[in-house]
C-alpha cells in the first residue's frame, strides 16, 4: 500500500508511514487523518479535526463574501436636443455615481430625423468626457449602435471611492468570485480505504 506524509494536529512532521498507523495515530488523538496534498510524492495528510476545519473555512468565506465590493453601471440618458440645464443635471448624476465607486454608461438617443445627425450626440459625449477629465476616464470613445450612442465612463485610478471599488463593468450586481473557486478541497481519509497505489504495490 502506498504510503503517506504525516503532519499532526499541532504542525509537527510524523515522518512517512502506512495510512493505516497514520489512521491509527488520529484514532487515539480523536482526530481526523485529512488528505490535505493528494499530488505530492508522496500525498500528504494531516491530522486534524475536520468538523472545526469546515466550520472556519466557511466562515472565512462569510467574512470574505460581507467585504465584497459591489459595481454597478448606472445609465444617464440625453436627447441630441438636451438643454443646458438638463445637461449640467444629469453630469451632476454622472459626478456622484462616480464618486460612489459605480461606473456610468451615458447615452444619447435618437429618433426620427435625429438619427442623419450622429454629430450632435457624438459632441454631447466628447464634451462630456472633456468636462470630468479629472474625475472619470472614458473606457470607450462614443460609439452608436442603432439608434443611440453610448460611452461608458469610470472612475480615475487615483480617485478616492466613498463605498466601492473598480471591477469589470457589467450591467448587473456582480461579486467577484473567490479566489479559492475551483480549488481542490482536503478530504479526510475513511478508516479501511487505503489510498489508491501510486505504482506497484508492496
Amino acid at each position: 500500500m502506498r504510503e503517506i506524509r504525516v503532519i499532526d494536529d499541532t504542525g509537527s512532521q510524523l515522518g512517512i508511514m502506512p495510512p493505516p498507523q497514520a489512521l491509527a495515530i488520529a484514532r487515539q488523538k480523536g482526530l481526523d487523518l485529512v488528505e490535505i496534498s493528494p499530488t505530492a510524492v508522496p500525498p500528504v495528510c494531516r491530522i486534524m479535526d475536520f468538523g472545526k476545519y469546515q466550520y472556519q473555512e466557511q466562515k472565512r468565506a462569510r467574512e470574505a463574501k460581507k467585504h465584497q465590493k459591489i459595481i454597478e453601471v448606472k445609465e444617464i440618458k440625453f436627447r441630441p436636443k438636451v438643454d443646458e440645464h438638463d445637461y449640467q443635471f444629469k453630469k451632476k448624476h454622472i459626478e456622484r455615481f462616480l464618486a460612489e465607486g459605480d461606473k456610468v454608461k451615458a447615452t444619447v438617443f435618437f429618433r426620427g430625423r435625429e438619427m442623419a445627425h450622429p454629430e450632435i450626440g457624438r459632441r454631447i459625449l466628447e464634451r462630456l468626457i472633456g468636462e470630468l477629465v479629472d474625475v472619470a476616464v472614458a473606457e470607450s470613445s462614443p460609439r452608436q449602435e442603432g439608434n443611440q450612442m453610448h460611452t461608458i465612463l469610470a472612475q480615475k485610478a487615483d480617485g478616492k471611492s466613498a463605498r466601492r471599488t473598480s471591477a469589470p463593468v457589467a450591467d448587473q450586481r456582480r461579486p467577484a468570485p473567490s479566489p479559492a473557486a475551483g480549488a481542490a478541497r482536503p478530504q479526510p481519509v475513511a478508516e479501511g480505504a487505503g489510498l489508491p497505489p501510486a505504482g506497484d504495490e508492496s
